[in-house]
């Protein structure tokens, strides 16, 4: 029979790990370079919270890493997803605390695993949503949401929500121009109609203006939001326009209401401010908050790279957990909404992330009432040119992908227990 030490330096060995003594109590899971894979490695963190364990985020500690207790489960979970794992008994621990003792780092404890909610449309084809594959990917339960659900209060069951590529203004992402005779769009337009007749609304405008103001008043009780690519910008317009009609109705080619812009009211939303409207159905793009105009014919910007800040992680522990990433610059990626103009973002709005000397910045986040919210601009991490149509990313491809990283640290960011200020 072999000893329970040698038991388990066989284990070890069978799980992929470095051989450990008997006495881990630890394991370290690494977020720098030498991590084979990043993004199931929230999956694992995420797991730990589930079954009821403690972990801690270890911010600006070699990428951001993760230190768990070490049980059987975790390990099993770890050698299956290819995740790499460094055991450490108490020694071990102390002398990483004492590595980041004096350093720009800190230590954040994780608690309880946040109830996720994704908001998308039951049938959300021909296009993907990057947060739905990393969730998928890394292996994070989550529940689809819908106006359904909004409708009836139902995001308050939730601690933390993203937002699928909506338009809250209710012009469907003006595609009718473009798709209006594909099946696709032809059954979305139908089932928001009829979304919209059973909950008493005139037309589809004014249930997403609703929905908005739901969202609007989720955050405002205390949630967590995310949001990529166009739900970013058409969320805060459909604030804004609460008592507007922005959805560029035309008669004889001429607005419904010509005068949009001076009556949107910015008081309302989280993020932007004095933004003005495209009005046009012909131009696919709906304000000037888009710095890169992408479906704005002759408008249309570069890709460059942008850079995440550094942030005090004992100063600034909730900007240091959502920039938390093994590199600090991210080739840029286009999306309906791929960047966020200076000039239309409100006071206080913490820049997490911007492109030098460019007039808009990518990754930006706020409080705002008791929650927070997170923008993240563009589609795809790993399809900077992605269009309608293009088949999801794999992202058994993208193990260690920095992109996918930043929505993984959002994801994780309401677990964190809340500090008090420092200053």
């Amino acid at each position: 029979m072999l000893r329970r030490s040698a038991l388990l330096v066989a284990l070890a060995t069978i799980c992929g790990l470095a051989p450990v003594a008997a006495s881990a109590q630890h394991l370290l899971v690494p977020m720098d370079e030498s991590q084979q894979n990043h993004l199931k490695a929230y999956g694992l963190t995420y797991h730990t919270l589930q079954l009821g364990q403690k972990a801690e985020w270890l911010l600006n500690y070699r990428g951001g890493s993760f230190l768990l207790p070490d049980i059987p489960d975790l390990r099993k979970r770890a050698a299956i997803d290819g995740i790499t794992v460094e055991p450490l008994d108490d020694g071990g621990v102390a002398s990483v605390r004492s590595e980041m003792s004096g350093q720009n780092m800190d230590a954040v404890p994780l608690e309880k695993a946040p109830k996720i909610a994704v908001y998308s449309p039951p049938n959300a084809p021909p296009w993907d949503d990057a947060v739905t594959l990393a969730l998928k990917y890394a292996g994070i339960d989550y529940t689809r949401v819908y106006d359904d659900e909004v409708e009836r209060d139902g995001l308050q069951g939730y601690d933390w929500v993203h937002l699928h590529h909506e338009d809250f203004t209710g012009q469907l992402n003006k595609f009718a121009v473009t798709y209006g005779l594909t099946a696709w769009f032809q059954k979305l337009r139908a089932d928001n109609e009829e979304t919209a007749k059973r909950y008493g609304f005139a037309d589809i405008p004014a249930l997403k203006k609703d929905v908005a103001e739901k969202i609007r008043r989720f955050v405002e009780r205390g949630g967590f939001l995310f949001a990529m690519c166009g739900a970013t910008e058409t969320l805060e317009l459909a604030i804004a326009g609460h008592d507007v009609d922005i959805a560029n109705e035309y008669a004889d080619g001429t607005p419904v209401d010509p005068n949009a812009d001076a009556k949107m009211d910015w008081s309302r939303t989280m993020a932007f401010r004095d933004a003005h409207l495209v009005a046009s159905p012909l131009v696919g793009s709906m304000s000037d908050i888009d710095g890169h105009q992408v479906n704005a014919p002759g408008q249309r910007q570069p890709l460059g790279q942008f850079t995440l800040f550094g942030f005090a992680a004992k100063f600034d522990p909730v900007a240091s957990m959502l920039v938390q990433d093994h590199v600090s610059t991210i080739p840029d990626f286009y999306g309906v909404t791929t960047s966020f103009t200076r000039k239309t973002l409100k006071p206080g709005v913490t820049v997490l992330a911007d492109e030098a000397g460019a007039p808009w910045v990518k990754y930006i986040h706020g409080d705002y009432g008791k929650g927070s919210w997170t923008f993240l601009g563009g589609h795809d991490p790993e399809d900077p040119q992605h269009v309608v149509g293009s088949a999801p990313t794999d992202l058994a491809l993208h193990p260690n992908s920095p992109g996918y990283r930043l929505i993984l640290n959002n994801v994780l960011f309401p677990a964190a227990k809340k500090k008090p200020l420092k200053t």
